[in-house]
């Protein structure tokens, strides 16, 4: 039961899942006007570039056996996918989240561009930091500033952040999936991007 339980938590809170749970975050607590139709344009078309797209490449890397799981088990595995994911969340920070419209969002995303760059220099060097973690603590991070910024009280989401970073931790560690250090890693490298840009937008 509870190994079905820690495996569950990696799988439900995937990578992928994470910048579509920030944006949905940010479309909740912030206090700005923005009209209904242009939340749910902005909403689909990150799913379809964060989630859609990327399980289409997997699949082509994995017909071509350039991938073996959707969890990119070795750090080689790693190099193609997170190449590809830097292009799109590139492309969503410059043009989907513009500076000039949503400025919060455009620097949420560039941290993410900033922790996927981080990850992929380490699979180059073949080091496998956690991706999970990464994702997740990135989340975090965003929600903490998101707290901070509009002055509003996140402390159910910030609290399940916490917990849900030990969830992922535990699971990650109980499929053998990643070392302590691995996890710590990918916990820097999400929350640090996240962090340093504040002064711009906070």
């Amino acid at each position: 039961m509870m190994n079905t339980f820690l495996k569950s938590i990696s799988f439900v809170f995937h990578p992928l899942l994470m910048p579509m749970f920030g944006v949905i975050l940010f479309f909740y607590s912030t206090p700005l006007s923005i009209p209904t139709p242009i939340i749910k344009a902005k909403l689909l078309v990150v799913f379809a570039l964060t989630v859609l797209f990327p399980i289409l490449i997997f699949y082509i890397l994995k017909t071509t056996r350039q991938a073996k799981t959707i969890y990119l088990q070795s750090a080689k595995e790693r190099i193609i996918p997170l190449i590809i994911h830097s292009v799109v969340v590139f492309f969503i920070t410059i043009n989907i989240f513009p500076s000039t419209e949503i400025l919060e969002l455009n620097y949420f995303f560039l941290g993410i561009l900033i922790s996927t760059i981080c990850c992929l220099a380490l699979a180059f060097v073949k080091f496998k930091s956690s991706i999970h973690m990464i994702a997740s603590s990135g989340v975090l991070m965003f929600c903490i500033a998101l707290s901070i910024h509009y002055h509003i009280n996140l402390i159910f989401f910030i609290g399940f952040g916490f917990l849900l970073i030990g969830a992922i931790a535990t699971s990650r560690l109980h499929m053998h999936a990643h070392t302590v250090r691995e996890l710590i890693f990918g916990l820097f490298i999400g929350i640090l991007p996240q962090l340093l840009l504040l002064k711009y937008w906070l």
